[in-house]
């Protein structure tokens, strides 16, 4: 788990969509699992999972449905199966049936994150994902993730410190866009 850590306007979230080609690059060039965004950018995006600060979600669709939604436009293989291993892993259960609309702010992170993590890419940059959230969602998430970044490489960006020492196994600090 890679923390992305620095100030309100220091570059963390425009370097996150450069990075996931969301936004083009003006200079320099990135490489995501050897595979350059600007010359490859749908390759690139296969093994990115993206939550970003917004979080933007259909909320009068159902957790279920949004997913399996999800599962339809990234070609997943049996995706009933997948989105029911997002839904538990993710501790979505007890919430699957109802809308997103109606999800606390915390739930919603969730299926953000579980809709990051639905096409199973090798890489997922989260933007400020415990952002807003209350003490015991924040803990959460931070497990979550913690899990998450055993398996994947995970990139988050914050400018909270202590978000950095309960996740982090390496910090990049960014300030005025300088590394």
């Amino acid at each position: 788990v890679i923390g992305f850590l620095g100030p309100n306007g220091a570059g963390k979230s425009t370097t996150m969509k450069m990075i996931t080609g969301y936004l083009p690059a003006t200079s320099g060039r990135a490489v995501v699992c050897g595979h350059d965004v600007s010359a490859e950018p749908l390759l690139v995006q296969q093994k990115i999972g993206y939550l970003p600060e917004s979080n933007p979600l259909y909320p009068e669709m159902y957790v279920q449905e949004y997913l399996m939604f999800l599962a339809g436009v990234h070609q997943i293989k049996n995706p009933a199966q997948r989105v029911q291993e997002m839904i538990v892993q993710t501790g979505l259960s007890p919430e699957m049936k109802k809308k997103i609309g109606a999800l606390s702010k915390g739930y919603k992170q969730r299926v953000g994150i579980a809709q990051a993590m639905l096409h199973n890419p090798e890489v997922l940059i989260l933007d400020e994902p415990t952002s807003g959230l209350d003490p015991n969602q924040i803990v959460e998430i931070r497990d979550l993730i913690r899990a998450f970044g055993k398996e994947k490489t995970v990139i988050l960006s914050t400018h909270i410190m202590q978000e950095v020492e309960a996740m982090c196994d390496r910090v990049l600090i960014i300030y005025k866009g300088n590394i």
